[in-house]
Order: structure tokens, then sequence, then C-alpha cells
């Protein structure tokens, strides 16, 4: 395994990312503690989960497996806060010093641990201003319940604009940011990539296989098998705009090198993910222990320039065919239109 630095940091991780974000959901506690153990085994040393996933079922599997495994200390475990954890109280949302102060103490209880390695915030809050939320999380820092701090969906200029304050204030800055990234989605590519090269950010892609869709089981958009995530006729627009002729065009690419190479479409996504510079471990969104040994074959797909040009004609660099992420994460400063 070749591991990478965490943005800056000296931090090692894996070139991918373990996402536990089905755990205690989807995928049962037992087959979760199986699913992080071979994925650890095969050298998966990042571990990535949030407090909103099953509104903290997540956490638990998480935190009881790495108890039960005894691997916590080897693991770079990361989680995040914004998400509404009560329908009952207002405060119980949003990156307020209130909400991070008591969200990080619940998380540190359910992932049965005495510090977080990588404490994330989910979503940007343009009603929040940024340095409330850097000195709330420059104190659970200092207080040693915190390593590194971090973000996911930001827009450059909000990265930016945190890097400008931390160092103001004379705070901890993020270190990485978790954008949507994936052939169908390269917007990343326009700013956030080459400002996270220049200050050191490390980037931690979500959905590098656009919600399952570079797999085989998309291969004939007339034969989507019933229990395949991606359903026609469900008048989702992200939906159908992935289920459309030129997100197929891009598929059908993905599906030829998969051939080519002897891998899976799925392999082929995330080493092209990997392989993006930038990029520091793309998150592998783990269901399955069957998932988990296909998407780690991905660490032994090595694609030539060739196949990069193939896949740059057919998905344009900069460009999106199927957006992801938030809109006001990509769009103009909130305060400026």
């Amino acid at each position: 395994m070749k591991y990478r630095n965490l943005g800056r940091t000296g931090v090692k991780v894996s070139p991918l990312c373990l996402g536990c974000m089905m755990f205690g959901r989807k995928t049962p506690p037992a087959a979760s503690k199986k699913i992080m153990e071979q994925a650890f085994a095969a050298g998966i040393n990042f571990f990535d989960t949030a407090n909103v996933y099953g509104r903290g079922a997540s956490e638990e599997v998480v935190g009881a497996a790495l108890h039960e495994l005894g691997i916590r200390d080897r693991v770079v475990l990361a989680t995040k806060v914004h998400g509404r954890m009560a329908d009952y109280d207002p405060n119980a949302m949003a990156n307020t010093r209130r909400h991070i102060m008591a969200a990080c103490e619940d998380s540190l209880r359910r992932l049965k641990t005495d510090y977080i390695d990588l404490y994330q915030i989910h979503r940007p809050d343009p009603h929040i201003p940024i340095d409330e939320t850097l000195r709330a999380l420059d104190d659970l820092v200092q207080a040693g319940k915190v390593r590194y701090i971090g973000t996911s969906t930001f827009a450059t200029w909000q990265i930016v604009e945190s890097l400008w304050v931390a160092r103001d204030g004379g705070w901890n800055r993020f270190v990485c940011e978790q954008p949507p990234y994936h052939p169908l989605d390269r917007r990343a590519e326009r700013e956030l990539l080459p400002m996270a090269r220049t200050y050191g950010v490390g980037i931690i892609p979500w959905a590098p296989l656009a919600s399952g869709f570079f797999t085989e089981k998309y291969r004939d958009p007339h034969a989507i098998p019933a229990d395949a995530r991606l359903q026609p006729g469900t008048a989702q627009k992200r939906t159908e705009q992935l289920l459309s002729d030129p997100a197929y065009a891009v598929h059908r690419v993905f599906d030829a090198l998969a051939k080519e190479h002897e891998a899976t479409m799925s392999q082929i996504a995330l080493a092209w993910n990997m392989a993006q510079p930038g990029v520091t471990s793309p998150i592998m969104g783990i269901r399955t222990v069957e998932q988990l040994t296909d998407n780690l074959g991905s660490l032994e797909v090595e694609l030539g320039a060739a196949d990069f040009e193939r896949i740059d004609a057919a998905a344009p660099p900069l460009h999106a065919i199927v957006p992801y992420g938030d809109d006001a994460a990509w769009g103009p400063h909130p305060h400026r239109v």
C-alpha cells in the first residue's frame, strides 16, 4: 500500500477511504465489522463517517467495531458535524459553537474514543460566521479531542476565506475538503483542485462512482436490476440525468476500458479518481463485503495516457454532465449577489 499525506500534514492515509455511511443502516453491525476488518487487513487505514448517518447509528457501529477489533489507534478516524440531530431542538444542527461542542462530545461517546483524528464540517452555513466555527474547532483541537479539521462540499472561496480567517485568528486551519467528484462532474477541476494543491488542502472525493452508476448493473439501461439504487421513472432529477444518453456515452467508455484492463467499471472509475492531481483518497461507499473486494481491486489498475484521453473526450475536463453537490457550495458568494 502506497500511503499519501493528508493535505500538508504528515499523517499517512491510504489512497482509498472506507466510507461508513451505510453501517448500522442498510449494512447490519456484524457485516459492517467484517467490512472494516477486511479493509484494514488490506491496508485501508482511513475510515469516514458522520454523526447524521442514521443520527448516530453509523458512529455507534464504527465505534463498537473498532473497539472489538482493537485497531482504533492504527486508524485515521474521520467524522462530521452539521446536520440536524434532533427534530425538537432548533439548535441541534448547523455550524454554531453550541452545536459543534455538544455534537463532538456525542460523537466521541458513540465512537468509543477520546479523540477524533479528522473532524469535518459537513456542509457550509452562510448564516454562521466562519470565525465562530473555526474558534470552536480550534478549542476542540487545543483540548485534545480533535486532531485535525476539515470540510465537506465547501466552495473554493469558502475554504480560502477560512484559511485567511484561521491565520488571522491564530487558529488551526482546515487540512482537507470532501467534494463531489467523478467523471460526470468535474467542476472541482476549475478552482478547487488547483487551490488545494497550492495551499496544501487534501481532497477526499465523495460519490466517486456517481451513486453507483459506474458499475455493471447499469450496463443496459433497459434491464436495470430491481434492487439497483438508480431506477428510471422515479422523477428524481439526478437519477434522470444519470440514466440519460450523455451519461451513458461516458458509461460505455468505462465499460470498454474495464474489458480492456480485465477489471470492473468501478475499479476503472476509482483508479481514474485516485490518479487525478490533488486527490488524496476517494471514499468507497461500501454496503457489502463483495463491494469492498471489488473496490480494492482498483489499487491494481494502472491507466495509461491513452486511457485518460479517451475519458476526457467523453467527459470533458472542468465540466459537469450530471451536477452533484449543493448549489450554494458551487455558486457565488451569498452576500455579493
